[in-house]
């Protein structure tokens, strides 16, 4: 007998959906302004990371790290000036999970049939104390099957806000702190990690209905709020100049280094050589005519003209994003925006 079942219901489409996510990342590399962030953003209907159209729905954000005076403050930068959005219920206090916790956020959802998001920051002021003698991972498990629990029944996204573990890790679930029982109950991970390169932050992100992706972010201090950049994650983590020519060449696929030095208003030879030394690495293709693709795009194999002509002259969202106005004869420096302050 086929079942029917219902679709997921999404907070922020592609990234956050109805179970339990956890939001991890190290100290001040910014997890609780993306958690506010969106939850402002859920409970206005406005657009979540800038980009990702979101539905409006009610949303309880408890602050569990922040006194009154500081989430006061961090709000007035967040809204910048709007008004908070009426959807939005705040709260620096809640019981323990096993001490009342479940029962305090389930009297939330119930007076709001329209939630859409739970946002817990951070997630060890919930998750109570493991009994004696119960092993790390059977209470890993536990506390998390807790608000799963609540979060399936209501049909709505629980954003845990967690920490990672000091030590690296090549795989980003690994890095998360704590047991596997965590991420192995949690519906979807996400990792926040600070990059290297011109983007602030990469979101990893993994789960159930989620597919496995990198987002890379921008953050503003002054507004907190993280934006997504256009283009892959790993066009962002490279050097400068490497990041500059394998997003133009994205836009503008099949171009010869002269004419990316000419349209970007680098030195021909850095180009030249950059380009070169990109090939060798795997992230650029080049075609026996001269003319360089992405790496992980097909080429053409030669070009009727053998030269790939002016560049265009119009200036590519990918760039836009990170590049200043340049006038005529000046250098394009790249906008490598460092936080101006520990993002929290």
């Amino acid at each position: 007998m086929a079942m029917d079942f219902p679709t997921p219901r999404w907070a922020v489409p592609g990234v956050i959906c109805e179970g339990v996510t956890l939001l991890a990342g190290p100290p001040k590399v910014g997890k609780s302004w993306m958690s506010l962030g969106l939850a402002l953003d859920i409970a206005a209907g406005r657009p979540a990371f800038g980009r990702i159209p979101a539905e409006q729905g009610s949303v309880l954000y408890l602050a569990l790290e922040d006194t009154p005076r500081r989430l006061k403050s961090r709000m007035e930068i967040a809204l910048g000036g709007r008004p908070a959005p009426a959807g939005l219920t705040l709260s620096i206090a809640c019981e323990p999970m096993p001490a009342g916790g479940t029962e305090q956020i389930s009297q939330w959802l119930d007076a709001h049939p329209d939630a859409r998001m739970v946002v817990i920051d951070v997630f060890v002021k919930v998750r109570g104390t493991p009994a004696p003698g119960v092993a790390a991972y059977d209470a890993d498990y536990t506390a998390m099957t807790r608000i799963k629990r609540v979060a399936d029944h209501y049909g709505v996204a629980v954003v845990l806000v967690h920490h990672v573990r000091k030590a690296a890790a090549e795989d980003f679930l690994a890095t998360v702190s704590g047991t596997n029982g965590l991420a192995g109950a949690a519906d979807a991970v996400l990792v926040l990690e600070r990059a290297r390169a011109q983007a602030d932050g990469v979101l990893h992100v993994t789960g159930r209905d989620v597919d496995e992706t990198d987002y890379p972010l921008a953050f503003d201090p002054g507004a907190g709020a993280w934006s997504l950049l256009d283009g892959k994650a790993s066009d962002f983590q490279m050097r400068d100049t490497r990041s500059l020519i394998i997003r133009y060449l994205r836009d503008y696929p099949g171009t010869k280094p002269k004419d990316i030095a000419a349209a970007l208003n680098l030195d021909a030879g850095t180009v030249r050589q950059n380009c070169r030394r990109m090939e060798a690495d795997g992230q650029l293709r080049r075609n026996p005519a001269g003319q360089y693709w992405p790496g992980d795009t097909a080429t053409a194999a030669t070009s009727d003209s053998g030269d790939s002509g002016d560049a265009p002259a119009v200036e590519p969202l990918s760039l836009s994003l990170c590049q200043p106005d340049v006038g005529p004869g000046q250098k394009l420096e790249t906008r490598h925006r460092r936080l101006a302050e520990s993002p929290g």
